[in-house]
């Protein structure tokens, strides 16, 4: 078929499909849903299972993957056994980990409600995480930050069933202090103790009383983590943004939790000197200005709390700094549409972004109130929008007709930069792989044998191109933190299309 004749036909097939403008505005949801963002949800938790760390439960249902670092902080006489492998190596990193835990929390908070039959399979997320963070801050002003020594262990490639590298452990104390990541554990815990508030009261409050000891250790012992571990956390997780917008950031979830008037109060008193006022528009497992500025702007909007009206004007100039056309707009999109910031696991910032635009929606709904950007009126319903754009694009509305997540759709990448994902699993392969035996593997063409359903990898570059390659790590490797914010979205386009 000639290439004339293809693009006529394309036009004819086009010119049958309905305007979406016919729909009928008094229809709640006018546009048509293209994706089965229920689909996509459930495996946007599924994802979680497969980067278990410690003794699987009963029912697990990745079941490639088996128990795994069953001794982890046995050299320091201390149960690290659980929580989460970060992204597709075997360390367990306690900042992004932290940093998944209040996002998974806090997209049960807004969306939880929406959520049917997934909502307890992201509790079940959250408790993973979280029952590996109370043990982590089991001991008084100290915070087992890190298991694993992050360069030997990307010395190999290896399942984490098999893994022999040293399961090294790193931790934060009065003497070497890191309050990023204490703030951040400090927050992910008072966030999840509002998930479980009704269904385990109990637990709910153990979470929210070791979040209060964990946030007065952060802030009386000043410090970045990047200091005081810099040979073990950095350049992995090292902290580029401080500690400041964790420690608002951390007060902020706080004074959800508890409502006790002290964290509003540290919030009024010491916003402006830890960067609440800040122009930095990126939101992600290391800066959380702009997520403290749209959590706090519902304190103003919704609860009327007056001192925290500068907050609301915060979150507005985080929102146009996203909107084309406005004098604040600063965002970088790809040619085919995608949020861009920066080429190294791009994909996270779009995740986190879309979440914060829905949230921010509905807060505003709430409120009866609109965003003003230098005389440009932006609504809910454009917010709406511009994060349901984002979320397309992730699922198969793009250039590549790729869908970024793994297992979703009929394109998806084949091989992530993934250790279990990639190599033989034990029930194929029951001998153990050697650290450098794996590398064969990675440097390999062919597709992974185990399909690590729900992982969203880094994305496409700054001109929607994505190689799909393993070694790729930048554009292929999967992340909590990417998914996280994800599952909030998910829940809302999946209720808001009538699927859930």
């Amino acid at each position: 078929m000639t290439t004339l004749s293809l693009s006529f036909l394309t036009l004819l097939l086009l010119s049958l499909i309905p305007p979406l403008t016919n729909a009928s505005p008094r229809h709640r949801h006018p546009h048509s849903a293209t994706h089965n963002y229920r689909d996509a949800l459930t495996k946007s938790i599924l994802f979680f299972e497969g980067q278990r760390s410690g003794r699987l439960p009963p029912n697990q249902r990745i079941s490639w993957r088996k128990n795994s670092a069953l001794s982890d902080g046995s050299p320091m006489h201390v149960d690290l056994v659980g929580g989460y492998y970060d992204a597709g190596d075997n360390v367990k990193f306690g900042f992004p980990m932290a940093f998944t835990t209040t996002m998974l929390s806090w997209s049960v908070i807004e969306f939880g409600g929406l959520m049917k039959g997934e909502l307890q399979h992201a509790r079940e997320a959250i408790r993973w995480a979280t029952d590996y963070l109370l043990k982590a801050t089991v001991h008084p002003n100290t915070i087992y930050v890190q298991v694993g020594d992050a360069k030997k262990d990307h010395a190999c490639w290896e399942r984490p069933e098999d893994m022999d590298t040293p399961r090294s452990v790193f931790k934060i104390d009065a003497h070497t202090p890191g309050s990023e990541v204490a703030a951040e554990t400090a927050a992910a815990l008072a966030a999840a103790s509002l998930v479980f508030r009704r269904t385990d009261p109990t637990y709910s409050k153990l979470l929210v009383r070791r979040a209060i000891r964990v946030f007065q250790f952060a802030d009386k012992y000043r410090g970045s983590y990047s200091n005081a571990l810099k040979p073990f956390v950095c350049p992995f997780y090292c902290s580029y943004s401080g500690y400041q917008d964790e420690l608002l950031w951390g007060a902020a979830w706080l004074h959800k939790a508890t409502k006790n008037p002290m964290y509003l109060n540290y919030i009024k008193v010491n916003g402006q000197i830890l960067g609440a006022a800040e122009f930095d528009n990126t939101f992600g497992w290391d800066n959380k200005h702009a997520g403290a500025r749209i959590l706090l702007s519902k304190e103003f909007l919704v609860q009327r709390v007056q001192s925290l009206h500068d907050y609301k004007g915060h979150a507005d100039n985080f929102v146009c700094s996203l909107i084309p056309g406005t004098s604040f707009s600063s965002a970088q999109y790809t040619p085919g549409g995608l949020l861009f910031k920066m080429s190294d696991s791009n994909m996270q910032y779009v995740t986190s972004t879309s979440f914060l635009l829905l949230t921010y929606a509905k807060y505003l709904t709430s409120a009866h109130t609109l965003v003003n950007c230098g005389g440009i009126t932006v609504t809910p319903k454009r917010l709406r929008a511009i994060a349901k754009k984002q979320v397309d694009y992730l699922l198969g509305d793009n250039p590549l007709r790729m869908s970024y997540m793994v297992g979703y759709g009929p394109r998806y990448p084949r091989r992530i930069h993934h250790r279990g994902s990639s190599l033989p699993s034990i029930a194929v392969h029951p001998g153990k792989i050697q650290c450098s035996a794996g590398f064969s593997v990675m440097n390999s063409q062919s597709p992974n044998p185990n399909i690590l359903v729900g992982a969203i990898v880094g994305g496409p570059d700054q001109h929607d191109r994505f190689p799909d390659e393993r070694s790729d790590y930048e554009q292929s490797e999967p992340a909590t933190y990417i998914n996280s914010p994800l599952v909030g979205a998910l829940a809302y386009l999946a209720h808001s299309s009538g699927q859930l």
